[in-house]
């Protein structure tokens, strides 16, 4: 018995596209002759779909492309394609997560998934979860299990055993339809569930994942293959496209090709495919973003001309009376390294007519963060005016420690269309840094050793606002993605003064928040997606019983 995996970069709402692009896939694996063809959860229309699945007339328009996608491969094999379909018993939600069996030139069967997946997804906002009852795929006189995303490996976490209920209905193998998001470490995570699973159960494990960037998520890919001993035996392409193709027959190991686990590498593709896709698919052809000649602007920098070619990325220098040489001279330089066009548009005379008109209003008021301020939102201003005027994409290129603490500009240095690093803590920036120096010279070296500045004012470093970026980053990562509160994180040795001013400046960044451009995920707990907070509210410790 012979499966393909078809990991495909699918387009969110374009169901004719997915469709074509399905087809393609599967003209491919037909040359293997292939039993079965696997596609990921939700290939049909795109993964998430969101609220498009609330229009009565997208889900319709669905299993018309399906109808005709079934006709189509007439002379395919069996071809699994994962769709939203609908819940006809009148009772619960109207749809749900599943996946069809497209063979002989008609959708044959249907299977329902049973474990929704919580957090990101909202799955229980569109679809019921189905019964469970073991969905077993009669091929050939084997029988093959039908899993959907997590039911895979939900057992431990839900005190519920899908794929040995599986097993126990006769499966023989059981081939999953997943699309599970990047996250830095997740794909040693996965690989360790599914071989657990294969290893429990006694089972051939087949599961093919969806590839590609769509809004702040981005999916890795690397379908996998787990012999009924829990063994690795095949591997889809990391960030790519691929077709995985095994002998079940002959379960022996591949050549599986390596795979750098390390997070510097796999955040570093994720932003790649994240910004190449997402620019993409919303249209545009070229980017844009400010350089400052600091680790920020130049890592995403990098990230961009990786991602669509120096050709289509543009870099603007936006000088201050407070920028320094040092600064110009370091954007400049990484303009040359990267091959990327540069505009020098300095700001002072904007800077000099907003003086002008609030002169009267600010009089006796000493300078402070306002003024600040300004000159990011004259920066913002210009940078938007070059991407309406060009038809691109603005990058906007503030850390998540930053804007975890609001050190950042509302309508200023947060504006744009994608904060590329938003999901990337700065201490993880140096070092995506460091490991692609390391690979090609690209970021000046000088670059990496100077102080961060946000360089508006004479002689300023983020540290007379900031605790030092090491011990912030610590605290931050308690406090969000451990949910450890303040006596947790004192407990742990860190300053309580210290302790009290980070989450007292994460709380009241909240509104920030709320209004920054989609960030690319590459955590398990990113502000855009996974942490949902009120904004008009207090902290429930409070500091003087805390301390």
């Amino acid at each position: 018995m012979k499966i393909s995996l078809l990991q495909v970069n699918t387009v969110v709402g374009d169901l004719t596209g997915n469709a074509d692009r399905i087809a393609a896939g599967v003209g491919e694996a037909s040359c293997y002759r292939p039993d079965l063809v696997v596609t990921p959860e939700l290939s049909l229309t795109g993964c998430p779909p969101r609220d498009l699945l609330l229009g009565k007339g997208f889900v319709k328009r669905s299993l018309a492309v399906l109808e005709d996608l079934a006709a189509d491969l007439r002379d395919a094999p069996p071809v699994l394609v994962g769709l939203a379909a609908p819940n006809l018993a009148g009772t619960g939600r109207p749809l749900f997560n599943a996946t069809a069996l497209l063979r002989n030139g008609a959708v044959e069967e249907t299977f329902r998934k049973a474990r929704l997946s919580p957090g990101i997804f909202d799955e229980d906002r569109y679809f019921e979860p189905a019964a469970l009852i073991p969905q077993i795929l009669r091929l050939g006189g084997r029988k093959v299990g039908i899993s959907i995303g997590e039911e895979i490996w939900c057992g431990r976490r839900h005190h519920i055993d899908p794929a040995g209920e599986l097993v126990r209905a006769g499966a023989e193998v059981i081939v999953n339809l997943s699309a599970s998001p990047f996250a830095a470490g997740r794909q040693g995570r996965r690989e360790e569930a599914l071989s657990r699973t294969a290893r429990d159960h006694r089972v051939t494990i087949a599961a093919v994942n969806l590839v590609g960037g769509n809004d702040d998520l981005v999916f890795d890919g690397r379908s996998s293959v787990f012999s009924a001993d829990g063994t690795l035996i095949a591997r889809g392409a990391a960030f790519a496209e691929d077709l995985v193709t095994v002998d079940l027959a002959h379960p022996t190991p591949q050549t599986v090709a390596p795979d750098d686990l390390g997070p510097e590498s796999e955040i570093w593709r994720a932003l790649v495919l994240g910004t190449r896709d997402y620019t993409h698919k919303c249209g545009f052809a070229s980017v844009l973003l400010g350089l400052s000649g600091g680790i920020d602007s130049s890592l995403v920098a990098a990230v961009a001309v990786e991602a669509l070619g120096p050709e289509n990325v543009l870099g603007v220098l936006l000088p201050s009376p407070y920028t320094s040489t040092e600064s110009i001279e370091d954007a400049h330089e990484l303009a040359e390294n990267l091959g990327v066009r540069v505009h020098t548009l300095p700001i002072t005379p904007v800077m000099e007519a907003f003086d002008g008109v609030l002169a009267g209003v600010f009089a006796g008021l000493a300078p402070d963060t306002t003024e600040e301020n300004l000159q990011a939102r004259i920066r913002a201003a210009v940078l938007m005016a070059l991407a309406n005027k060009f038809g691109s994409l603005l990058l906007s290129t503030g850390n998540k420690s930053e804007a975890a603490v609001g050190y950042s500009t509302l309508y200023g240095d947060m504006a744009g269309g994608l904060s590329v690093i938003a999901d990337v803590p700065k201490e993880m920036v140096y070092r995506i840094a460091r490991w692609l120096n390391a690979r090609r010279p690209t970021i000046p070296e000088r670059v990496l050793a100077k102080p961060p500045s946000a360089e508006l004012r004479p002689d300023q470093t983020d540290q007379e606002v900031l605790p030092p970026y090491d011990l912030l980053d610590a605290i931050l990562h308690r406090h969000i993605d451990c949910f450890e509160s303040p006596d947790d994180i004192i407990a742990a040795g860190y300053p309580a003064g210290t302790v009290h001013q980070v989450l007292r400046m994460v709380r009241q960044a909240e509104f920030k928040r709320r209004q920054a451009p989609p960030g690319l995920r590459v955590t398990d707990r990113a502000f855009s997606t996974d942490w949902r907070m009120p904004i008009a509210a207090e902290p429930w410790w409070r500091e003087d019983v805390c301390r």
